[in-house]
């Protein structure tokens, strides 16, 4: 049995493993088996990954290439590429701007999109809410609804073909290339089972969806461009090409890098049988979200990592917003469950500490 235990002020829940089995008072007690994480808590059996699927036999479809797709990211990165030549002549505080907006626009993905909304390590308060739902509509990375049903998706069928981004399939393909092509039919046919009812429910989330492409050219591509612009006279250019589209795609690679790099390089202390893993490099991108072996370890845990603020902005942000009582109930496994964990499936490279 599982139990999630709330005591401090914090509002921070601690969800344990079971106490092992022994005699009591004379008595045989039945010996328990170690915890099932997807007994955890049953609204989030999408979180973890169903033993049970496995990859139809026969051969892969053939790569169906979105060529609008192909073409507008190949812009973008070339765009990207001139605007680091801009960089040594840009106003320092077009420098400022620029850090700040990937800052924010990331956490929009990490705290909002990703700890908040798909997986619901924690709950906030509608002003948080809304900052979340801004600085995740500036990032563009698809509105939250989509991004959370492809994120759960890529748990509860991780390294299968439903997995928008199949990291079997290569490092390019789980990098990028799964948006350049047309989505396998298993990620469509197992996608549509998800239970995505908690983010129908959620007016803001509906709000965003429904107005995200106005939403995205303002908050994307016209406020980074016209506040330096206008501001502090940052020439046209610099404002396009630095504050918005190298900004933009460096956010988006540093994403793209937790499904890739995060899950063909680095450490398996927590569980060696699945591909994701401990990438400190990512983690420094993506502002705390490359401990990704634990986060797919304990994927119910707000701060997606065992060590909380080590190198790891988003949780540092949650916690200042729990400080001010707009973050509240959020979940950590215990370290407990953590400890039987890296002794159960770890690969040996777990260090304390």
């Amino acid at each position: 049995m599982l139990r999630e235990i709330s005591r401090s002020y914090t509002t921070t829940t601690t969800i344990s493993a079971p106490p092992s089995g022994g005699l009591q008072n004379g008595e045989k007690v039945e010996k328990m088996a170690l915890y099932s994480e997807e007994d955890i808590r049953p609204e989030m059996k999408d979180d973890f990954r169903d033993p049970n699927y496995e990859d139809e036999e026969g051969p892969v479809p053939k790569l169906e290439f979105v060529w609008r797709n192909v073409i507008l990211m190949a812009l973008l990165h070339v765009s990207a590429l001139y605007g680091l030549t801009l960089v040594p002549t840009c106003k320092f505080y077009t420098w400022l701007w620029a850090a700040l907006y990937y800052i924010v626009s990331g956490l929009g993905i990490t705290a909002g999109a990703h700890r908040l909304w798909s997986h619901r390590t924690y709950k906030a308060r509608l002003p948080l809410k809304i900052f979340l739902i801004i600085a995740n509509t500036m990032a563009f990375q698809n509105d939250v609804y989509e991004w959370a049903r492809d994120h759960r998706a890529h748990h509860k069928f991780s390294e299968t073909h439903a997995d928008p981004h199949n990291s079997r399939r290569g490092f390019f393909f789980s990098h990028v290339g799964w948006l350049l092509v047309r989505k396998h039919p298993a990620v469509k046919e197992k996608g549509k089972l998800l239970d995505m009812s908690d983010l129908k429910a959620e007016k803001l989330v509906m709000f965003q969806r429904r107005y995200y492409i106005p939403g995205l050219l303002l908050l994307c591509f016209i406020l980074p461009t016209v506040v330096p612009w206008y501001f502090w006279g940052e020439s046209f250019l610099h404002s396009l090409y630095v504050a918005t589209l190298l900004r933009y795609t460096l956010v988006l690679n540093a994403t793209w890098l937790v499904n890739s790099a995060a899950h063909l390089y680095g450490y398996r202390p927590y569980d060696k049988n699945i591909n994701s893993r401990e990438n400190l490099l990512v983690s420094v991108g993506a502002v705390g979200e490359g401990f990704h072996n634990y986060h797919h370890s304990f994927p119910y845990d707000y701060s997606a990592s065992e060590y909380r603020w080590h190198i790891n902005l988003t949780t540092f942000f949650i916690d200042c917003m729990a400080a001010l009582g707009l973050a509240y109930d959020r979940k950590r496994a215990s370290k407990a469950a953590v400890l039987a964990k890296i002794k159960r499936t770890g690969d040996g490279s777990y260090k304390s500490g």
